[in-house]
């Protein structure tokens, strides 16, 4: 009985078939992406906007005003009184009655009119020119609701860890279409919902719902363009982040042509629901089949995959041998029982942690530099688009150890370089900030590939879901440590971000070499790499 490894060569390990299917689970890169970045556009700042003295909105509606001369007669008065206050967090502590007079409310409250009058802090009260623009303007996430924000992205983080666990470990105990045309299903629905949110709780329990379901779609559609390529082909994990860059990408665009985040929000949601149609077109992964002791299966699918490569498995085939390995429900014991196993799992944990928390702060931090926020965000996304080609070019000729140990090596050293700069040579600081940008976008698209190589099959999509989680705690950790640090010391947050490359790039060097190496189908499989 031949190995599923000598029937996937003699089928075509990357031909039409597989190439189809690779193209169409890539399209779930876009919409995640998206997904992903999607805070920046959902909330971004709502421009003018003031808070409404009591009374103002009926004396407004009698008088004819416009919502400039509205604020003119609310803010300037303050502003008068002392230019520190803007009128957005603050007014005046008065209240207007429908018999004031148009041309000057004020006046009855005497000298209070050039800025005597008491303040008082503002209470949902708040007047904007783009009421619809953003969630912040939608449910007031302004002044002391500002950190609600903040809150909105670190519910989507924790939705993307849980799923990482739940749909990880669903998916490799049902089966990886079945749960990635579920997730695919529930970030359909949910953010439909998340984008008529009657408030702002039912907007954030359904933000960690759609996080949730988006990390299933991600990760499980990963670990089948993985599963069903030869292992000289599995430079596949690479390219297929380059579509994650795309949905960077594209995202600014889609913002720039939608003027509401509600329409911002479903135009990034209902993609997924097209993905359903992949039932029709996506077989399960062999390879899993093969470890639920679906051996028939397997073979017809494989059977099938060959007929659309133009090219037919021997007829004497009845059956494709797999370990005699006990398939058993995956757990975090699982992949530290075995010494290989457990340094490879804490080793890519820490990796996983590093790259989202390096990643996301130097993201952050060319962010605050200002300007235009669509065109800074698509070059921000088109600096990613050359690690894909630079994995591309180097990983099958030096492997897959060197590559992600250099490119945490060369961000340590670019973060270091970049925190010890002077501020009067910008453009320098920036280009070896970029530089790091690049280097720990490299070595985050090399983690995803050598976590799924460094995992049997009956542990793979657990294993990859489990120590990605830990990305998504370095993305819940990643805003604090920077603005916190930043507090202290401006470029304290690059020491520490080099640091912790430095680290990684030391420990992945402990890790074994999959280049050409067959997947590993057991435990065993990893213990003797």
């Amino acid at each position: 009985m031949p190995s599923f490894d000598e029937v996937l060569k003699e089928a075509g390990e990357f031909g039409r078939f597989q190439k189809r299917v690779f193209f169409l689970l890539s399209q779930t890169g876009i919409t995640f992406s998206s997904l992903f970045a999607s805070v920046v556009f959902l909330g971004r700042a709502p421009g003018n906007f003031w808070c409404r003295i009591p009374g103002a909105a009926e004396l407004s509606d009698r008088c004819g005003w416009t919502l400039e001369e509205e604020r003119n007669f609310t803010v300037l008065p303050l502003h008068l009184g002392n230019e520190s206050v803007s009128g957005e967090c603050e007014r005046l502590d008065v209240s207007w009655d429908p018999s004031a007079g148009c041309a000057s409310p004020l006046a009855r409250h005497g000298n209070q009119s050039a800025g005597s009058s008491p303040l008082a802090p503002c209470r949902d009260s708040w007047v904007y020119q783009q009421p619809h623009a953003s969630i912040v303007s939608e449910y007031d996430l302004v002044c002391d609701n500002a950190w609600m924000l903040d809150l909105s992205q670190a519910i989507l983080n924790l939705g993307f860890l849980a799923g990482a666990f739940i749909l990880g470990y669903a998916a490799d105990r049902y089966g990886r279409i079945p749960i990635y045309l579920l997730s695919c299903l529930g970030v359909g629905i949910c953010g439909i919902i998340v984008a008529f949110s009657p408030n702002f709780t039912v907007f954030m329990i359904f933000r960690f719902l759609q996080g949730m379901f988006g990390k299933g779609t991600w990760m499980t559609c990963y670990v089948i363009v993985t599963e069903i390529v030869g292992s000289d082909q599995r430079i596949v994990g690479i390219v297929i982040q380059i579509f994650f860059t795309l949905g960077i990408i594209i995202l600014p665009g889609i913002a720039y042509l939608i003027p509401t985040w509600q329409g911002i929000q479903l135009a990034i949601s209902l993609p997924n629901f097209l993905f359903l149609l992949y039932y029709w077109v996506v077989p399960e992964s062999p390879r899993w089949l093969l470890t639920r002791k679906k051996g028939e299966k397997a073979l017809k699918i494989m059977r099938n995959i060959a007929k659309h490569n133009g090219k037919f498995l021997s007829p004497h085939y009845s059956e494709i041998t797999i370990s005699n390995e006990e398939v058993s429900n995956p757990s975090f014991l699982d992949l530290v029982r075995t010494p290989q196993m457990r340094r490879n799992t804490l080793i890519l944990m820490y990796a996983w942690f590093t790259s989202a928390l390096i990643y996301q702060g130097l993201v952050m931090r060319l962010g605050i530099i200002g300007g235009n926020l669509y065109l800074d965000f698509f070059i921000s996304g088109a600096v990613e688009l050359p690690a894909a080609f630079l994995i591309i070019v180097t990983i099958d000729r030096v492997g897959r150890r060197l590559p992600f140990a250099t490119s945490n090596i060369v961000a340590s050293i670019a973060c270091l370089i970049t925190a010890f700069l002077p501020e009067d040579i910008p453009w320098l600081k920036t280009t070896v900030a970029t530089l790091g940008r690049l280097s720990i976008t490299i070595a985050f698209e090399v983690v995803y590939l050598v976590n799924s190589e460094l995992y049997p099959t009956t542990l793979r999509n657990f294993g990859v879901s489990l120590c990605s989680s830990l990305c998504d705690l370095g993305g819940i950790i990643a805003p604090f440590l920077l603005f916190r640090l930043a507090a202290i010391w401006l470029e304290l947050p690059l020491i520490i971000f080099s640091i912790l490359a430095a680290v990684c790039g030391l420990l992945v060097l402990l890790l074994p070499e999959t280049k050409g190496i067959p997947l590993p189908e057991t435990l065993e499989d990893v213990e003797q790499l």
